[in-house]
Order: structure tokens, then C-alpha cells, then sequence
């Protein structure tokens, strides 16, 4: 381990770290445990790139530590030739994203590199649609997501579009790894890179092809002028990004009853209104929820700060009261409705393939029979999702038709390589749209789906565990997993275990052992009877561990209860 008190002293008193950076390490002298937590390691550049908590130190986002992933990044286009075809930057509404975003900037530019920032804030799948435009060899988001306010982050993509995977991760990960003095950054002044011709700025042409792209999705634009003055729509973009865009998409496309919660309209990376951003939490679904039934709306939308994830609320029509949609529903909603039409219109290739990563819904698998298109099983993190598009055009094989994981990310067209909440506003409301047109509510249109392929519902339980402890704790729960592996979890029977980061798989009952085709990752997997399963991974981004689950009921009550007690059961596993 890092000796984190002689790198606080140097921290402390080296002329290379500014002024504001002294004085805060200066404030917290004497606080032996947030001295540790601060410089007891590197802040990791895991496989998507940085995300951590604002601040000075080692293990913090700050201008030093963005500065070393990027020199890291810079050193490995160099390596790899490809200067000249430069990087895309964008940045969300979190403090310190502007800034780390030009410090990134500044540093490629330095390196010789060209850089194409948007001016200001932009979604994340915009990022991946510039860089695929301009044709760059790379792309930065500095974003945290759903995290909260005090964090920040910093993504990298390749120029397919898509967030970094093997071995590019590994191998940017060792050039960052390499650089050990943040004397090595290199910088250099904005006015002298943008006279070099290395300094260029994204503007609102770039909106506009993005929007354009993004109608091209749609199916039944028909069904859209028809209805789009009996929809209402509650949007709210969480302080976030999504604000202009989503608003501009569904006013384009005709939608003229379109609510956005006053209070979350703006940008704000305070978050005031919510204690976490995230939809996937009903709790920021509050004010939209109470907008939602002055309005009488139909549909209540979320984004999140980086407008790459939607959460969904839909009316009952028989109560009147808004039905919460995890990712998973709202993802096979709208699967399942590009299969039905597009097979409807003749536009449903035959070699036509749906993704999904392997926590995300059993009734994807079910959905992709159905309509004939192959199910394609990826590792969790929508990375390996636009992974497999790439693969596609390489090889000319299939066809991408739709791609979910169950963290309420999906995509619609290949516009874009990772998930993008824009585009699923977009098909979402058109979906609705269409329904409406059939006296029909998103509610009874998942109903329908329950009906007809198994009343699937899935949950994510979490356990936090901060600073070294912490992940060391993790590491144990995880190695206690693979020695002592369970015949049963609760009342579950395991009828196999897929251990991901040995690459195997093993039939419980006959012991029998298969390798998996998958990259390695750490992460189990338990397949249970009746099409049932869990799976327990350590986040990559969080000082978390995940346990995933998902279960197949014979009602929603059924499953409900099914859920709730394979959720128990792994509890009492881990007490």
C-alpha cells in the first residue's frame, strides 16, 4: 500500500499543485482518516475511465488526476497513430465538469492531438454520435452519471463510438499506469492551442444532425400526428442534460402537450431538488409524479444527468394511479414494439439480432424467439453492447435491431454506441402514441407482454462498503461465493454456476464443467429452476457490491412474492 501520508506531505507542499489544492489539504491536517482516504491509492482508471469523489488527493477527480488519464490517453493515440484523426469532448452539468473538460482538452492539444469540445453541456450518446461524425479517434465525457453531487467522472470511448473494451482498456489503463509524476501532464494555453489550428469547438450543427439521426427511427410517424394532441407527457431532466434535446425531439416529432418539472428544468450540480439523481429512485420521480396529476398526464419521464438512462411512470387506467417501470419493462416495451411493427412494415431484417447483457430480463430471451431475431448474451456495461455492433459491420453477419441492459439504459438505431435516454423518450412516446390510438395505456401494453411471455420481474439489492476496508471487504464476499458455493438459496434450487472470471460453468447436479465465451469478469452467476436466476459482481464505479436477480411468477403477485423472497434469501447467504 501506498505510504498515503508522506504522498499528503508532498501534495502539501510541492509548488507543481496550486495554491487551492495546498489549502485544502492544509484544512483537513490532523483528520488521519480522511487523509488516508484520500491518498491511501490512486484514484482507479478502471475500464470505463474515472469516477470518484470531487476534491485534492490522489484517490479524488481533480484537475491532477484528469490530467494523468489523459497524458495516460494521449501517450496511447500517439503510440497507435492516431494524432491526426483527434479526440471529441463533452461535459454534463456536475461542478468541475467544464473545467475537467478543458483541462482535458488542453493536455491532448499539447500532445499534438486535435480536440472537438462542445461548447456546453451535452448528453453522453451525443458524445458517441460526434466522434462516429467527425471521425476522431477518440472520445471524452466527463460525467458521473447518477452519482451524487459530490462526484464526478471521466469516460472514455474508441472512435466505433462505444465506451473502450479489451484489450484497448488494459492497454490505455498500463499507459496511464506509467505515468507516476504529474509533472509528466502536459499542458498548454487555450488562446495558442486554438491559434494552432488544435482547439475546436462542437456547435449546435452538430444538434441538428443528432436530431436528424434520431427520427429516423421512428416507425409510425402517422400514429405520432394523429394522437400527439391527446398525449401528455411530465418530463423532467433531474438538473441534468437532457432538458433541450428530449424537449426538442418530441416537439419535432408533433408532441405539443409536453411538461417539464419547473423546478428540475435547469442545470444544477447541486441536485437541490433530489438527494440522488438517478432515476431508477422513486424518490426523484416526486415533483414529476405531482406535476404529473395536475396535468393528468400519461406518461412521466426521467433522465439522468447525463441523459443516457430513462426512467418511466405510466398510468392505470383502471385506478388512475402511475405504475413505476424498472429498465427492464420500459426496455421490452420498447423491443418489443420495434419487433411487432417492424416485422408489421417488412423492415425487421432476417438476420436481425437483440442485445442484452446477463442481468438484464429472461424475458428478452423469450421476446427474440418469438420474432425470430437471435438473442445475443453480453457482459453487464452497455460497452459491450455497442461492441457487438461493431462486430456486426465487420463481419456483415447480422443485423443490430435493439440492445438493454436492466440499469434503465437501451438504444434505438446505431446512430449512437452506448445507451441513449434521447432516443428512448423518442420510441417511448411514439409507442405510447401508437397504444393510445388502440385505447391502450403503456400499462396494458406490459400487461399484454406478462401475459404472453411469463410474469418476469427483477431486482438489484446493494451493499456499500467505503475506502480500503471496504474493498477489501468486497474481495472476501466475492472469494467466500466461489469456496463455498450454495446447492440452494433459500427455497431456490441452483441448478448451475457460471463463474465469469474463471470462464467456467457448472452443472450442479452432474458437476459437469463447460467453458463460457464471454470475456473475463468478476462476476458469479446462479441459475436457478423455473428460468429463475441471481448474480452477485462488485460495481465498477461505486464501493459497492451488486446482487441481481430475477425471478418468473404465475401473476404479478406471484412474482412480486417470488422476488421478495430469493431477495431474503440472499440476505440471510450473507449474514
Amino acid at each position: 500500500m501506498t505510504d498515503y501520508r508522506e504522498t499528503y506531505r508532498i501534495w502539501r507542499s510541492a509548488p507543481w499543485f496550486d495554491e487551492a489544492t495546498r489549502e485544502e489539504l492544509k484544512s483537513i491536517e490532523g483528520d488521519e482518516k480522511e487523509i488516508e482516504d484520500r491518498f491511501y491509492r490512486d484514484l482507479e482508471f478502471g475500464t470505463g475511465g474515472l469516477r470518484g469523489v470531487i476534491g485534492a488527493g490522489t484517490n479524488r477527480m481533480n484537475l491532477y488526476t484528469v490530467g494523468k488519464a489523459t497524458q495516460g490517453l494521449a501517450n496511447y493515440i500517439i503510440r497507435n497513430g492516431g494524432r491526426e484523426k483527434g479526440v471529441a469532448i463533452a461535459f454534463d452539468s456536475r461542478h468541475m465538469s467544464p473545467e475537467f473538460s478543458e483541462a482535458a482538452a488542453l493536455c491532448l492539444n499539447a500532445n499534438g492531438i486535435q480536440t472537438y469540445r462542445f461548447e456546453t453541456l451535452r448528453p453522453t450518446p451525443e458524445l458517441s454520435f460526434a466522434l462516429r461524425e467527425l471521425k476522431c479517434i477518440a472520445g471524452i465525457v466527463v460525467t458521473a452519471s447518477h452519482n451524487p453531487p459530490e462526484y464526478n467522472g471521466y469516460k472514455v470511448y474508441w472512435e466505433d463510438g462505444a465506451q473502450i473494451t479489451a484489450p484497448k482498456d488494459l492497454e490505455i489503463i498500463s499507459e496511464v499506469n506509467r505515468i507516476t509524476d504529474f509533472r509528466e501532464v502536459k499542458t498548454m494555453d487555450k488562446k495558442a492551442a486554438v491559434d494552432q489550428g488544435l482547439y475546436h469547438v462542437i456547435g449546435e450543427a452538430m444538434d441538428d444532425r443528432y436530431m436528424e439521426e434520431l427520427k429516423k427511427q421512428i416507425i409510425h410517424p402517422e400514429a405520432i400526428r394523429e394522437m400527439a394532441d391527446d398525449i401528455r407527457i411530465v418530463y423532467t431532466p433531474l438538473h441534468g442534460t437532457g432538458n433541450i434535446p428530449v424537449r426538442r425531439i418530441l416537439k419535432e416529432l408533433g408532441f405539443r402537450h409536453v411538461y417539464v418539472v419547473p423546478e428540475q428544468e435547469l442545470p444544477d450540480g447541486d441536485f437541490p431538488t433530489v438527494s440522488y439523481p438517478n432515476p431508477e429512485d422513486p424518490k426523484a420521480f416526486a415533483l414529476a409524479l405531482e406535476l404529473a396529476g395536475q396535468v393528468d398526464a400519461d406518461i412521466v419521464l426521467a433522465t439522468d444527468p447525463d441523459a443516457d438512462r430513462l426512467g418511466v411512470y405510466a398510468k392505470n387506467k383502471a385506478d388512475g394511479q402511475y405504475v413505476s417501470f424498472t429498465g427492464n419493462m420500459s426496455g421490452m416495451l420498447i423491443a418489443e414494439y420495434i419487433l411487432r411493427e417492424r416485422r408489421a412494415n417488412h423492415t425487421l431484417p432476417g438476420d436481425g439480432a437483440l442485445i442484452k447483457t446477463i442481468v438484464t430480463t429472461n424475458m428478452a430471451d423469450r421476446l427474440a424467439g418469438e420474432y425470430g431475431v437471435e438473442l445475443i448474451e453480453v457482459l453487464t456495461g452497455f460497452k459491450y453492447i455497442g461492441e457487438q455492433i461493431k462486430f456486426f459491420e465487420e463481419c456483415g453477419n447480422r443485423h443490430y435491431v435493439f440492445g438493454l441492459e436492466e440499469s434503465y439504459g437501451c438504444l434505438v438505431g446505431t446512430h449512437a454506441r452506448d445507451k441513449d435516454a434521447v432516443s428512448a423518450v423518442m420510441a417511448l412516446c411514439e409507442a405510447a402514441a401508437w397504444y393510445k390510438k388502440h385505447d391502450m395505456t403503456l400499462w396494458d401494453a406490459m400487461v399484454n407482454l406478462y401475459d404472453r411471455y411469463g410474469y418476469y420481474r427483477e431486482g438489484l439489492s446493494t451493499l456499500t462498503y467505503k475506502g480500503a476496508d471496504g474493498a477489501e471487504k468486497i474481495g472476501e464476499i466475492m472469494e467466500d461465493l466461489r469456496r463455498n458455493p450454495p446447492e440452494r438459496i433459500g427455497n431456490f434450487t441452483v441448478k448451475a454456476i457460471r463463474d465469469y472470471r474463471e470462464g467456467t460453468r457448472t452443472d450442479a447436479e452432474t458437476g459437469c464443467v463447460e467453458k463460457l465465451t464471454l470475456p473475463k469478469s468478476n462476476v458469479i452467476y446462479y441459475e436457478l429452476e423455473n428460468d429463475e436466476w441471481c448474480c452477485a459482481r462488485p460495481s465498477g464505479t461505486e464501493p459497492k457490491i451488486k446482487f441481481y436477480m430475477g425471478v418468473r411468477g404465475s401473476g404479478l403477485e406471484d412474482a412480486k412474492r417470488r422476488l421478495e423472497q430469493l431477495t431474503g434469501s440472499i440476505h440471510d447467504r450473507l449474514k
